[in-house]
């Protein structure tokens, strides 16, 4: 079994990091993180996104055309691009956000979210509406430490976590923390250990959800708004992107 890890940003040190973490929750797939060759550093606006999604689209692409992957797993914690990496692979794909919050569900009645920095909590929000946990999730915090200090964590910066992890145990009334950034996944463990809750992060979450659904030969239906995209004309450095092989059925499959 081969999946895949897209770091949809450009950052190899975020990128090593997911590969650790990755290579330690892993049963038995082979693991591979591809970096975004285009785009920003990091993730933390409706720009960033936006910037980083074509880069993202060529990788699953590129999978999807040689048949490369089982499973895909976008490390990012806005989840950006889901449905558009959906719609070109015929493996499943999952976003970290939604893996350990369906994760984190599973432990107890009630959990809270730690991400990065404030002005991200209504794309978190977004999430939770969309998968349906809204009323599992008790609160949306941010620590305000930015993406790029995760890279190489330091004390001020597992600090600062720490204290959010904290506050949403004694405050929130929960069962589990999910940690909302792929460069907290390998703090997981420690901060669990420190608060006396389950610490979710959704790089091992997805993973392990990855592996399940191969292991179970369970693979989406390529119909309706995950059918594969109609071939077009298009300008641009990304026309590739609607004038693949993998366009040409698409029609057939676009069914209710």
């Amino acid at each position: 079994m081969k999946l895949h890890i897209i770091n949809p940003n450009t950052s190899q040190a975020m990128s090593d990091k997911i590969l650790q973490v990755a290579q330690r929750a892993r049963r038995t797939a082979d693991v591979e993180v591809l970096t975004s060759t285009q785009g920003p550093a990091s993730l933390e606006s409706h720009v960033d996104d936006a910037l980083a999604i074509p880069g993202l689209l060529l990788h699953a692409q590129a999978l999807e055309t040689h048949q490369a992957t089982d499973g895909i797993l976008i490390a990012c914690f806005g989840d950006p691009g889901i449905d558009a990496v959906r719609e070109l692979s015929s493996v499943p794909v999952l976003g970290i956000a939604e893996s350990a919050m369906r994760t984190a569900a599973m432990l107890g009645e009630r959990f809270s979210v730690v991400t990065t920095l404030a002005r991200t909590l209504p794309t978190a929000q977004r999430i939770v509406q969309r998968i349906g946990l809204a009323q599992q999730c008790a609160r949306l915090r941010a620590c305000n430490v930015p993406v790029q200090s995760l890279e190489h964590a330091d004390t001020e910066c597992r600090a600062l976590l720490l204290q959010e992890c904290q506050r949403a145990a004694k405050e929130d009334d929960i069962d589990a923390i999910v940690l909302g950034c792929a460069g907290m996944a390998d703090l997981a463990a420690e901060l669990s250990d420190a608060v006396g809750l389950p610490v979710v992060d959704g790089v091992s979450a997805g993973i392990q959800l990855l592996e399940g659904l191969v292991h179970q030969g369970l693979r989406p239906v390529k119909h309706r708004d995950h059918a594969y995209p109609a071939a077009k004309a298009a300008l641009g450095p990304y026309a590739s992107l609607l004038s693949s092989p993998l366009s040409t059925g698409a029609a057939v499959h676009d069914t209710y």
